[in-house]
């Protein structure tokens, strides 16, 4: 029982260790990503690169990490639950070494259900904070009142910006705790999937020419670092495509401030009906080269990072 408890703190710590090593490197691209997922109207970012390079010249280098306190402070929990929870998973479904398909995807949803405690409320004040800039933006951007009226620009002094804290007092405030949880069900449907997806792939991909074929059971059994980053890469990338669509939908139900001229939405079947009317089907895509360019190299240094065996080295430190 003893040595049990050492091996899921371990787990633990090399989830949490790869989750801010992994976030720490990503996160503008991230920042990007949920801009370009919150247009609706007239496009203040034409794509990745044009919406990191404004967003520099309007907020400085620091300003494409909006954000990253709250998600640095809460993905090690996340990750941790994450990584850890597939991996107590499978080592419950496994039977003598073996691990059938079933089994593996049944572990993945697992691991999605219980990050969802975390990964709410980190999105959702994560999102708050990359938004704001997107919003000041907009506000900056000239508009008309017609065919011959001349340009007006907002010349109102810059909002003061938003903070995790007072957000997240507000929401409380205002709301409860139901307000720090408002998009769960999107981010559920979102993340149990992904994991479907991403996990048993990535453990075939893992385990790609090591001596024990056919055992996926025991997550421990090391690879080689660049094995495990590369077979974190294509997992992610595959996995993050597959469910933007539901990404889609998520940010915009917890993104609170909206533009001149953006939808709110009501709920999950409002928000699909609402973006495939007035925005078409390919609405539904937006971010998704972002998004797979965020989750590849995050779940791959994740991964890595992971397989190093951090957590063990450090227990091992301790008397």
């Amino acid at each position: 029982m003893a040595e049990h408890k050492v091996s899921l703190v371990a787990k633990l710590i090399n989830g949490g260790v790869a989750g801010l090593v992994g976030v720490t490197c990503v996160f503008p691209i991230d920042l990007a990503k949920t801009r370009l997922q919150n247009q609706q109207g007239p496009k203040v970012y034409s794509g990745l690169l044009d919406c990191l390079t404004k967003t520099i010249r309007a907020e400085g280098y620091f300003g494409i990490y909006r954000g990253a306190a709250v998600n640095l402070t809460l993905v090690t929990p996340e990750k941790a639950i994450k990584l850890a929870a597939n991996d107590v998973f499978r080592q419950k479904l496994s039977k003598d070494g073996n691990l059938p398909l079933w089994a593996e995807i049944l572990a993945g949803c697992g691991a999605g259900t219980c990050q969802v405690v975390v990964t709410t409320p980190m999105e959702m004040l994560k999102i708050q904070l990359q938004d704001a800039g997107r919003l000041a933006a907009q506000k900056a951007v000239p508009t008309t009142a017609g065919p011959a009226a001349p340009s007006v620009a907002t010349a109102q002094p810059p909002p003061p910006r938003p903070s995790a804290t007072n957000i997240a007092l507000d929401l409380l405030r205002t709301r409860g705790l139901t307000g720090l949880y408002r998009g769960a069900g999107a981010t559920l449907l979102r993340d149990v999937p992904f994991s479907m997806i991403y996990f048993p792939l990535f453990a075939n991909l893992n385990s790609l020419g090591r001596r024990k074929q056919g055992c996926h059971g025991d997550m421990q059994e090391r690879a080689p670092f660049l094995q495990s980053f590369v077979a974190g890469c294509i997992a992610g990338s595959v996995a993050a495509v597959a469910v933007t669509p539901l990404d889609v939908i998520k940010t915009r139900l917890q993104t609170l401030k909206k533009g001149v001229g953006e939808d709110s939405y009501q709920g999950l079947t409002d928000c699909t009906r609402r973006i495939w009317n007035r925005e078409g089907p390919s609405a539904f895509l937006k971010g998704a080269t972002c998004r797979a360019l965020v989750i590849a190299p995050l779940f791959g240094i994740a991964q890595g990072i992971y397989f190093l065996g951090v957590g063990e080295r450090v227990l091992g430190l301790l008397p």
